[in-house]
């Protein structure tokens, strides 16, 4: 069983954590608020139960991801700063002196383990579960809207992104000593993704070899990031080119080039349900799966609020089948009859950003 992967942590400097971790620390209100043993339940069918060695606590693995969406590390940076970071060590239930894990076992468990979850609806079920606990919902009502997302890669080659790593390590390290421009290999100038992949290798081997520049944070930082699009990502980019992102329209006369991400949130501004479609689809196409999404994890929805889009004739029929009101300004394409005050909605932002670092939109 893998809930037998982690152990009782003993430790006669177990203390130093009430002396150094403040008691108002994310990390430790994270901890407290959050039962993490449902993780235990989603990746079971991942592992195997009967043979092999024992598997690194799954919780502690996930809890690594999250600390490393949070602060934005590479893997290696990540680990790194677990083995000093008392606030790091408590959240990963770790004694003070327990040695930490290899950064390759968060890839392998990004790969492996979180493949086949589906760790976006999962997260919004139990943030849901969490705030029913506490008694935070006061309102029976959803809020509706669609965010535009763009593509992960935004319309860039492969080779672009890893010319943006290494511009970026490179202006880290020229705020520190621009005589470096002379170590540093030509820029690659042909349009191959494998040049700039050597290209990337050389200038990550020249910098390594300077020990009194990568003591820099910033430029660890960046190096780190760009070893491991080298290393970890390099045959995700060469295979992909998100052939499923589309052009959508933000109005008639602009686009852009990715998904929409459409969002449920109750009126305490807590998300209850996403669901992401490429670009081009209609808003209103979702409001059935969005409630329904809802309901699953556990709120009550007496009223649905969007805009004219969610307010077409199939939708206005599903409510009503299910005794729900829908509050919108009427879709014109809809005979009038029906219409509704409009409700005034702020723009809403998904965090995407700490899901696709996460692995989740690949």
């Amino acid at each position: 069983m893998i809930q037998n992967q982690q152990s009782i942590v003993f430790s006669q400097y177990m203390g130093i954590y009430d002396l150094v971790v403040p008691k108002d620390n994310l990390l430790r209100k994270i901890n407290d608020l959050v039962d993490f043993s449902f993780i235990y339940d989603e990746l079971k069918d991942n592992y195997c139960h009967n043979n092999g060695r024992n598997a690194i606590d799954p919780i502690r693995l996930y809890k690594y991801l999250l600390l490393k969406t949070i602060y934005d590390l590479s893997d290696v940076d990540i680990v790194d700063r677990s083995i000093y970071d008392m606030s790091f060590k408590y959240f990963l239930n770790m004694a003070p002196e327990e040695p930490v894990i290899e950064p390759s076992s968060l890839t392998k468990f990004r790969k492996l383990r979180l493949k086949v979850v589906n760790l976006l609806d999962m997260l919004i079920n139990k943030t849901v579960e969490i705030a029913i606990e506490q008694e935070i919902f006061k309102s029976k009502s959803i809020i509706v809207d669609a965010t535009h997302t763009k593509a992960r890669y935004n319309q860039m080659s492969p080779k672009e992104i890893l010319m943006d790593g290494s511009k970026k390590l490179r202006k880290a390290i020229y705020q520190i000593d621009e005589s470096m421009k002379i170590k540093f290999p030509d820029k690659n100038t042909a349009d191959v993704l494998e040049d700039e992949i050597d290209y990337c290798q050389k200038l990550i081997d020249v910098i390594e070899k300077e020990e009194n520049l990568i003591q820099y944070p910033k430029v660890q930082g960046q190096l780190n990031l760009l070893k491991e699009t080298v290393t970890d990502d390099i045959g995700h980019l060469q295979s992909s080119e998100d052939k499923d992102a589309k052009v959508g329209h933000k109005t008639a006369d602009s686009s852009f080039f990715g998904y929409k991400t459409h969002i449920a949130m109750s009126e305490e501004r807590i998300i209850t349900a996403t669901t992401v479609t490429t670009g081009e689809k209609n808003d209103g196409k979702q409001l059935e799966t969005l409630i329904e999404k809802s309901i699953k994890a556990g709120m009550k929805v007496e009223t649905v609020i969007g805009d004219a889009a969610y307010s077409e004739k199939g939708n206005i029929e599903y409510t009503k089948e299910n005794e729900i009101e829908l509050v919108a300004k009427l879709n014109p394409s809809v005979m009038q009859g029906f219409r509704k005050k409009k409700m005034n909605l702020s723009s809403i932002k998904m965090l995407e950003c700490m899901f696709v670092k996460m692995g989740i939109w690949q």
